[in-house]
């Protein structure tokens, strides 16, 4: 049910995501939803959004280091996540951009639990970039703005249907992190 829900969440949002549909493309009765998550629907989005942001936290974690270099490496973090939107034709980009834009403002335990998704993110690109030899708080701004600059483009490239996008956020902070390392 989990997985099901990560995928609905992360593709349609919690709002248009009904406990009828959770429970039967999750093939589970419906009352194993209130049995197995007492908090319904809310405490299933929270939970599944945290394994989603874990999920592309570890991703990130095994890109970051098979590359080269953090520069390769977060180039080669953009591509993997332009492959998976144009393969799953423009429905998957971030595993909890669209949960968050549609119920953080309202739920505090969504909104925590996409807050620490974007938080783990963000720590392993600081810790690659810090292992890179990058110091420490300049790590941490450089993380921010490739989060935000990924964030974004996958954005822009889902609803335009077109990666330019993230072909272009990706070759700039390629550029950008290759001049801050040592």
């Amino acid at each position: 049910m989990l997985d099901t829900a990560a995928e609905l969440f992360s593709t349609q949002g919690y709002h248009a995501t009904g406990l009828n549909q959770l429970t039967s493309a999750g093939g589970a009765p419906k009352g194993s939803l209130y049995f197995h998550f007492p908090g319904g629907k809310e405490q299933l989005a929270a939970e599944a959004l945290r394994i989603s942001g874990d999920r592309l936290r570890v991703q990130l974690a095994a890109i970051l280091t098979h590359a080269p270099n953090a520069a390769d490496g977060l180039a080669a973090v953009v591509d993997a996540l332009t492959r998976n939107l144009t393969e799953s034709d423009f429905t998957r980009g971030c595993p909890i951009a669209t949960a968050a834009l549609d119920a953080a403002g309202e739920s505090e335990p969504i909104r925590q639990a996409c807050a620490a998704g974007y938080a783990s993110w963000r720590a392993e690109i600081t810790a690659h970039l810090v292992a890179q030899g990058v110091d420490a708080g300049r790590a941490e701004a450089l993380s921010i703005v490739a989060l935000t600059s990924i964030e974004g483009a996958l954005l822009l490239a889902k609803t335009q249907r077109d990666t330019a996008p993230l072909h272009a956020i990706g070759e700039h902070l390629r550029i950008t992190i290759e001049r801050e390392l040592p």
